[in-house]
């Protein structure tokens, strides 16, 4: 792969993880306006205990809600700080870290996503595994899974 291949590969997956985060923003906001809706709807009833207890209800979940939103929005802030564009020698935020069978991203912590039909384990820089990665080099391993891993390449 060459370094233009490399970037351009780092470039597309951060393109589809802050895809992925504004599609988590807009479901939390969705959900923060249902969880309104029907506290709004919420019919005073004769047994007031019964009303009382639904908007208790709807207000926890609208709570919920907006906390996930609050960290989607952080991990896209995070995320927009991360610089594809860098060639990187080891293992830090905003390189891609492969092996045999497993690539790694460090930028933001989606977990496993299927990206052209590849896997890709999408890491928080504050992940321990991003923490355990951190400053690698090729040819270094790290145990995953309980298995000893080889880093292959790191870009």
């Amino acid at each position: 792969m060459t370094e233009s291949e490399k970037i351009a590969h780092k470039n597309g997956l951060k393109l589809a993880a802050q895809q992925v985060i504004e599609q988590r923003i807009a479901a939390a906001k969705k959900l923060i306006d249902n969880a309104q809706e029907a506290a709004n709807s919420e019919e005073k009833s004769s047994v007031g205990d019964k009303y009382e207890t639904a908007r208790a209800m709807n207000q926890l979940e609208k709570e919920m809600h907006s906390k996930q939103l609050a960290q989607q929005i952080r991990e896209l802030a995070l995320l927009h700080e991360v610089k594809t564009e860098v060639i990187y020698t080891v293992a830090n935020m905003g390189a891609c870290i492969e092996c045999a069978n497993l690539t790694f991203f460090i930028a933001a912590g989606l977990g496993k996503q299927t990206i052209g039909g590849k896997q890709i384990i999408f890491l928080s820089p504050q992940a321990p595994l991003a923490r355990l990665l951190q400053n690698k080099k090729a040819g270094e391993s790290f145990v995953f899974n309980g298995k000893d891993t080889v880093i292959e390449t790191v870009y």
